[in-house]
C-alpha cells in the first residue's frame, strides 16, 4: 500500500543522491490496517498486544547518484532525541505519539474509523520522518515501512534467506528456537532471528547487528538468484512487496530497483550511529 507521506518537493531529482528512511513496527495488523487473526499472530510467533505500534526498527539508507557503496544507517530505538512538536523522548515514540494525537484530533471529526487509521498513520509516518531529518541533518527522499506481516511474507517471497549462528539459541520472548551454524530461514523463524535482544550479548545492539546481517543476506540472495536481471522475477517480487510494505506515494520501486541494482551486489555498508553512554532519562 501506499501512504503519503513525502511531499513532492521532497522527492529527489533525477540523478541525484537518495535518501531512504527504512522502517520496521511491531504491529499487529497488516499493510492496510486490519487486525492479524490469533493464527496468522501464532505464525508470526507473537502476542496478540492491543495497541502496539513500536517503530523498533530505523534505518537511513543513503543511495549515492555516482553508483559508489550505499550506506545503512541504523538509529538505535532507544536514541533520546528532539520530537517536533513533542519535546524529547526516544526515538521510537515518534510514530506512535504522533498517530494517537491525530486519532484523537481525527475522532473529534466524526470521521469513519477506516479514514481516522489510514490518516493518523500517516501523520504517525510524517512525524518520524522529520525526527530523524532533525537528527541526521539530511532530506528523506522515500519512505517504506513494513510490519511483522509484512515482513513474513517477504522472506517467504524470497525462499529465505542464509545465516549462520555461532551457538544454539532458545530464547521465547521472541520465538528464536535456533540450532548453531548454517540455516536458511523464512517466515516466522526470520521475525524471530530479527526480533531477538532477550540472551544476546549487547541486547538492543546485537539485535540491530542482527537485522544488519540478516538485510546484508536478503540482498545477497536478490541478486544470486537472477531477480533483478529478471523482468518476471523482479516484477512478482515488487507485487508481494506493495501488498506487504507501506511505500510513500510517488515512488517508481520499480524504476529503483533497476537502477540500485549494485546495492545487491554487495556495494553496502552498514553501520550503526555512535552513542555518548546508557543514561536514564524521563522516557526511561
Amino acid at each position: 500500500s501506499t501512504s503519503d507521506v513525502i511531499l513532492g518537493g521532497q522527492r529527489a531529482a533525477p540523478g541525484t543522491d537518495v535518501n531512504i528512511l527504512l522502517v520496521g513496527v511491531d504491529s499487529r495488523t497488516d499493510a492496510q490496517g486490519h487486525p492479524l487473526s490469533k493464527q496468522v499472530l501464532a505464525e508470526l510467533r507473537s502476542g496478540a498486544e492491543e495497541g502496539v505500534l513500536n517503530s523498533d526498527t530505523v534505518i537511513l539508507l543513503h543511495v549515492p547518484a555516482d553508483g559508489r557503496k550505499a550506506t545503512a544507517i541504523s538509529i538505535p530505538r532507544d536514541s533520546y532525541v528532539d520530537i517536533p512538536g513533542y519535546g524529547k523522548n526516544k526515538i521510537n515514540a515518534a510514530y506512535p505519539m504522533a498517530t494517537m494525537a491525530a486519532k484523537e484530533k481525527l475522532r473529534n471529526q466524526g470521521l469513519d474509523e477506516a479514514t481516522i487509521e489510514r490518516e493518523s498513520r500517516t501523520a504517525g509516518r510524517t512525524e518520524l520522518i522529520k525526527t530523524v531529518e532533525k537528527l541526521t541533518g539530511v532530506r528523506i527522499h522515500h519512505f517504506a515501512e513494513v510490519n511483522l506481516l509484512g515482513f513474513y511474507q517477504l522472506t517467504q517471497a524470497i525462499g529465505g534467506v542464509e545465516v549462520c549462528l555461532k551457538r544454539p539459541v532458545k530464547e521465547f520472548r521472541s520465538g528464536a528456537n535456533f540450532r548453531a551454524g548454517r540455516q536458511t530461514i523464512s517466515g516466522g523463524a526470520a521475525l524471530a532471528f530479527v526480533r531477538q535482544r532477550y540472551g544476546l550479548p549487547n541486547s538492543d545492539f546485537s539485535r540491530i547487528r542482527r537485522q544488519q546481517v540478516f538485510l546484508a543476506a536478503v540482498a545477497h540472495k536478490i541478486l544470486s538468484a537472477g531477480t533483478l536481471a529478471s523482468p518476471t522475477k523482479l516484477q512478482g517480487l515488487i507485487e508481494t512487496a506493495k501488498r506487504s510494505v507501506v511505500l510513500d506515494s510517488g515512488w517508481d520501486i520499480f524504476g529503483f530497483a533497476r537502477q540500485a541494482s549494485n546495492i545487491a551486489g554487495g556495494n553496502l555498508e552498514f553501520v550503526t550511529i555512535p552513542i555518548a553512554g546508557e543514561d536514564s532519562t524521563e522516557a526511561g
